[in-house]
Parts: structure tokens; sequence; C-alpha cells
């Protein structure tokens, strides 16, 4: 496993980490320890969670996949060596259970957000705390377009860099990111800390995949040259591009087959892709999920590779993609794919 430093914190962190979004749905607290437990042992140390999960988010399950990582946690008592990373909910008047529907992200719902999770993971720290979208209306999500809000009563950035801030110097958290954000966005938080002397984001956890490179427009530079490394996540873009969908396939217990709410990676153009991925693949004999994965993974500007899984084996296999490296020839062929058919479901 390679590790590499979250930003500028010094703070080592493998090249995959486990996506936990599952944990509380699709998966019991048996399967998520099971699941740690083997990507702890082939060297990951780095996991990802957030307040809203699992996924499908419902009122009934909210805080469960924290709960599940933090039972986790104290039963195997290595906190020490586990870099956790879990994020605060934005506005989410589709989440009326959430702080009363109240979410934002002003200094009293941080503050209510990371006590909650802190209390559920059973730590008294967290790692890596991240805005999970933000709070101004803005296109994320997989909206396309920007559209200018006629009104825009957003807590103001600046207000939530400083209620980071609080939690970074009371040893509550040790660094900071965001989630779904724009290049607008980083700038505004770069920007800030470096005028107001507050905290420096380390980290964009925003989509890519073979099938959404729309990071590298605007936001890959910023990596690059500010330390503000992606974590991407849907690496395979919900399983899609593993072609286990291809030809109308709807596989019992796979995420797409049990809700309907996932059409994000789901259209003609993205389907044409994909089968030209998984014939790439097949091609040079790699597994479709695994090239896909490595290809994510070897991207210059991306710190680790969010990897998720329901079952030990799509688990192994996913991990099994940090020890491949893709071949120039591969690497062109792709290329190829993505000119005649760029970016089929940002």
């Amino acid at each position: 496993m390679d590790y590499r430093t979250l930003g500028n914190t010094g703070i080592r962190v493998s090249a995959l980490c486990l996506g936990t979004m599952t944990f509380g749905e699709q998966n019991t607290e048996a399967d998520a320890h099971r699941q740690l437990d083997r990507a702890v042992a082939a060297g990951i140390n780095f996991i990802d969670t957030a307040e809203i999960y699992p996924v499908p988010p419902r009122t009934e399950t909210q805080g469960r996949t924290e709960s599940f990582v933090g039972s986790w946690l104290a039963d195997r008592r290595c906190r020490d060596s586990i870099v956790l990373a879990t994020k605060v909910a934005g506005p989410a008047d589709w989440l009326p259970y959430l702080r009363d529907g109240k979410a934002r992200l002003d200094r009293p719902n941080i503050r209510a957000a990371v006590e909650a999770s802190l209390g559920r993971l059973r730590t008294d720290y967290i790692d890596l705390y991240q805005i999970h979208w933000p709070d101004r209306p803005t296109n994320f999500f997989g909206q396309l377009g920007y559209r200018p809000p006629q009104r825009d009563d957003s807590v103001p950035v600046a207000e939530t860099l400083d209620a980071l801030g609080e939690l970074v110097r009371e040893g509550l958290v040790r660094a900071v990111g965001v989630s779904n954000e724009t290049p607008w966005g980083v700038s505004r938080y770069l920007q800030l800390s470096e005028g107001l002397d507050l905290p420096r984001i380390v980290s964009i956890q925003n989509p890519y995949s073979l099938l959404n490179r729309t990071f590298e427009i605007g936001l890959a530079e910023f990596s690059h040259r500010e330390q503000v490394g992606l974590l991407a996540y849907s690496p395979l873009a919900f399983g899609v591009l593993s072609g286990k969908y291809l030809d109308g396939r709807r596989p019992a217990g796979a995420r797409l087959t049990l809700f309907d709410r996932f059409s994000r990676y789901t259209n003609p153009e993205s389907d044409r892709a994909t089968r030209d991925y998984v014939e790439l693949a097949h091609h040079f004999d790699l597994d479709p999920a695994q090239m896909a994965l490595a290809f994510v993974t070897s991207r210059p500007f991306v710190t680790s590779n969010i990897i998720g899984a329901t079952t030990l084996e799509q688990l192994d296999a996913d991990l099994a993609s940090a020890d491949l490296a893709l071949a120039d020839e591969v690497l062109e062929s792709i290329e190829a794919i993505h000119q005649r058919q760029p970016n089929p479901a940002p």
C-alpha cells in the first residue's frame, strides 16, 4: 500500500481509503467490522464516514454508520493508528430529522454536529473534519450549469471556517477539508485562511472516475499548487464501471437494484462509455473495476481513492487495485475513450 501526505499536515494516509456509507443499510454491524478488519490488514489506515450516513439517508438510520465505526474502534482499540474522517452536513431541508431540518454551516450547527459525531465514533478527536456540501446554492451532486440565486442567505464561508477553527484550537479536530466544492469555494476557503489566520483546508472530497473527470477542469490545479489533494469518491460510479449493470442487468442486492434514486451514473452516454472501458479492460486481461480504480489512484492530484463495498469479495477485488500499475498503452486507450465520450456522468 502506498501512503501519501494529507495536505500540509504531515498526516500520512493510505492511497486507498475505506468508504463506509453502506454500513447500517446494506451492511450489518458485523459486516462493517469484518470490512474494517480486512481493509486494515491490507494496509488501509484511512476511514471516511459522515453524520448523515448510511445512504440513502433515512430518519431511522441516521448516524448508524458512525456508530458502527465507533464500536469497531472501541473493540479493536486501534484509534491512534487510524486516520478518521467524517463530515458535517450543509443545508438539508430534505433531511427534516437532522437538527429539526435546520442544518446549516454556522457555529451552533457545526458544534452540535461534531459533538454528536464524536459520541457515535467513541473518540475525543477527529483527524479530518469535512464540510459535506456548501451552505450556498451552487452546482454539486451532479447539477450542471451555475444558476445565480435570486436570494442568497447562505452562511458566509468566513463564519464556517471560523467555527471549524474553534474545533481545531480545542483539539477536537486535527485538520479540515471540503467536499462537493467548486473552484470558487476552494479559493475562498484558502483566501480566508490566509487573511484571517484560520485553518487551511487540506483536502477536497469530490466525485472522480472514468465517467466523471470534471475535477480536472479547474480543481486539479488547486490540488497541485495549493496542496489540497483530492479524496476521490464514487471512483466506480456506484459500481457501474464494473460492468455489472450493462445490458439492463440489475444484480440482486446491488445498489442500483435496491434504490431507484441513484440515477446519476445511468444514461445512454454513460452506458456506451462504460461498455468501451469494460471491453478495453478485457482486451488487456484486466478486471474492469480494478482498472477503473487504478486509474483514479494513479492521478497526481489524488491523495486517496475512497473505495466502498457490500461484500468481502468486492472489497478484496478493490484492495487488489492498489498493486495494479496501468501500462502506457492502457492509459492511452483510456484517453482515447475519454476524448470520444468525455464526462458522460458528471
